[in-house]
């Protein structure tokens, strides 16, 4: 389909006809004798179908794009389309001031405009150049814009993938330290081994289906950070203390999926597993104006922690954060001497949760 006919721009090319109209009744007002009326009777219709007409120039503009013909066949093809365009264009003008006009006032025109029919034909051939023009610079605004749909496209495509991807490592990387911690606990305490393989089999039936969802409420996402600390807390019973400050306004926004996650277990493996007289992890969430700020913080040993600031954990949430959020997300880590502190902020979502 034309695309003039399909963004509403049809209006605005009718409107550039407007110049032609008012010239051409002028022209047989005063040259030609007639009465005004007669005269927009005459004119109106013939640009209107003229105009009409050059809208054909679209299809030998799509068959001949610039570029990718030699000139001679795109001279030749418009050049054929141009002159027989205007031919079609002169005569139905002609019967149109027939049907319209007396004999004798049909006879004064063709008397004072008849020797003028090769310029008249000269003017439609070079409007309808014209119009070609103007559909090249359509077709190259459609191309422009259907690229940039498709660049597009591409880097949201893209950008989901790398999402799915980033999301699939965070399950299988906390089932292999899960499995590996009832490997140890089978020996030491099988009780504890019992307990813990049903906590994960709880945890792991909860984030069934987090794969397809882009964001969850923040309430859900800290009742499987409970799920979570549960399992560790079999593993490391008083060692593994808790403090939330979760601001009551802030549980119903919107954050990605097991993005808090890595960063609690992070807290766990290199910050309570190395204090031997355990530690504490802190929760903290914050809305303030129009941002949601997350923190998760927790005492470690400088000495006996390897830095993590590179971490797979940390890497994949701040991959997740610009992959969603671009530069609208920050993700900021504070090392201090017996705590390790990490800051999420990100802009406050809430809606229809989207899949």
């Amino acid at each position: 389909m034309h695309p003039l006919f399909t963004r509403g721009r049809l209006s605005l090319y009718l409107l550039a006809w407007v110049p032609f109209v008012a010239t051409s009744i002028y022209v047989l007002a005063t040259r030609g004798g007639l009465v005004w009326w007669q005269a927009t009777a005459i004119a109106v219709p013939v640009f209107l179908f003229y105009a009409f007409l050059c809208l054909f120039a679209w299809y030998p503009c799509r068959a001949t794009p610039l570029g990718r013909v030699t000139f001679m066949r795109l001279l030749l093809t418009h050049l054929i389309a141009a002159v027989f365009i205007s031919f079609i264009w002169t005569h139905v003008g002609a019967l149109l001031a027939y049907a319209v006009l007396s004999p004798k006032q049909f006879e004064a025109i063709k008397s004072q405009f008849g020797p003028q029919v090769n310029a008249i034909n000269t003017i439609g051939i070079l409007l309808y150049l014209l119009s070609v023009a103007f559909h090249y610079v359509l077709i190259a605004m459609e191309d422009s814009r259907r690229a940039e749909a498709q660049a597009t496209e591409a880097r949201i495509l893209a950008r989901d993938a790398e999402l799915k991807a980033l999301k699939a490592q965070v399950n299988p990387h906390f089932l292999f330290n899960s499995l590996n911690s009832v490997s140890a606990l089978t020996s030491i305490d099988p009780s504890k081994a019992r307990e813990m393989c049903i906590l994960l089999s709880e945890f792991l039936r909860l984030t069934l289906g987090l794969g397809e969802k882009t964001v969850i409420p923040l309430s859900e996402e800290l009742a499987l950070l409970e799920r979570f600390l549960a399992i560790e807390k079999v593993r490391f019973g008083a060692r593994l203390r808790v403090e939330e400050k979760i601001q009551e306004e802030s549980k119903s926004l919107l954050v990605p999926p097991l993005v808090l996650q890595p960063l609690v277990e992070n807290a766990v493996v290199h910050g309570i597993a190395n204090l031997p007289e355990g530690g504490v992890i802190r929760l903290v969430s914050e809305l303030q104006d129009g941002r949601l700020f997350l923190i998760i913080e927790n005492t470690f040993d400088r000495e006996s922690t390897i830095n993590r600031r590179n971490g797979m954990g940390l890497v994949n949430v701040r991959k997740r954060l610009e992959g969603r959020y671009g530069t609208d997300a920050s993700i900021r880590v504070d090392s201090q001497t017996d705590h390790f502190r990490v800051e999420l902020s990100i802009p406050a979502e809430t809606g229809d949760l989207r899949k």
